[in-house]
């Protein structure tokens, strides 16, 4: 099945249902803080995980007690689509529930 890029108005109603998530450019992002450099580490290799059963990859950036996540689809010229709310949906649902701000 064919996807195809987002309208602005579908990205910020879809966004509404992620709290948390934003639109940064032509990518959906987010930032979790964790309680430790060690959790943070473990939410990269759950979230990798995750992306390879979805055969859909995020930028990820390990940090100190943080994770951030950017992603948006390659194969429709890096437009936004439903493969990156799939994918965020999944990561918030095994992510902490605050983000780092």
């Amino acid at each position: 099945m064919a996807v195809a890029p987002l309208s602005q108005q579908e990205i910020e109603d879809r966004l509404t249902e992620l709290p948390g998530w934003s639109l940064d450019g032509d990518r959906l992002a987010r930032a979790y803080r964790l309680d430790s450099h060690f959790a943070a580490t473990a939410l990269v290799v759950h979230i990798a995980r995750i992306q390879d059963e979805l055969d859909h990859h995020s930028d990820l950036t390990l940090g100190y007690h943080t994770v951030t996540l950017t992603v948006n689809t390659h194969s429709v010229g890096g437009a936004v689509t439903t493969l990156d709310f799939g994918l965020a949906r999944r990561v918030e649902d095994i992510a902490p529930g605050h983000g780092a701000h």
